[in-house]
């Protein structure tokens, strides 16, 4: 049974180890191959059917395995700010009258003072502040009945011994493509962009996953 633990233990921190690729949100797959048609036209001397396009027609991405160039300027702030107070405040004060022929002589004469005060005042604030700049270029995986396309691409930048990944996907108009095939990532729909390392030095920055297990219920 301890055999059977440790080669577990042994295999799942392996397949970790062989895990490189950090995971993703964006719309899969990252790329696609145009669609091979299953009767195509024949060839001729000079037309060619695999680049044949309407004469009137540009360069702009509209088939499925198009290539598309993004232009990634994202810049985004925000700030938030509240406070708040309460107070509170009460006396009071009770007197026993002196009488005659009356039982409970003791606490004749009393006199009986309260005071309560409760204070409150609570202040918060946020702030937030990210910029992202680049290019990329995605490939189209989807066109939509209505004609506008989804997107998708991956770039890996190998730097000594890590690496970094970007990647963008979302739906584009194709409308706001300009002449030379970009499109800036302001004008995307349901925009996915994503930036992540992997490495020694990301790992360096990634707290451990036993100091994770005892700070998920660790109450203080």
């Amino acid at each position: 049974m301890r055999s059977a633990i440790v080669s577990l233990c042994g295999a799942a921190l392996l397949a970790g180890c062989l895990a490189t690729t950090p995971p993703t949100a964006v719309h899969q797959p990252m790329t696609a191959r145009p669609a091979s048609n299953e009767a195509p036209p024949h060839n001729g001397a000079i037309y060619q059917a695999s680049f044949a396009r309407p004469i009137f027609e540009d360069r702009r991405a509209r088939y499925v395995g198009d290539v598309i160039t993004i232009n990634i300027v994202e810049k985004t702030a925000a700030s938030k700010q509240s406070n708040s107070s309460a107070e509170k405040s009460q006396d009071m004060a009770v007197s026993v009258p002196t009488l005659m022929k009356v039982p409970g002589k003791f606490v004749q004469g009393l006199n009986v003072e309260a005071n309560s005060e409760s204070k409150f005042a609570g202040k918060g604030g946020a702030a937030a502040n990210n910029a992202f700049t680049g290019t990329i270029t995605c490939t189209v995986i989807e066109v939509m009945p209505n004609g506008y396309l989804l997107v998708s691409g991956e770039k890996v930048v190998a730097i000594n011994q890590g690496e970094e990944f970007i990647r963008f996907s979302g739906v584009v108009n194709p409308a706001y493509i300009s002449a030379a095939n970009v499109v800036s990532s302001t004008q995307v729909a349901d925009a996915r962009i994503e930036y992540k390392g992997n490495g020694f030095i990301d790992s360096a920055n990634t707290m451990g996953w036993l100091a994770r297990f005892f700070q998920s219920f660790m109450p203080f």
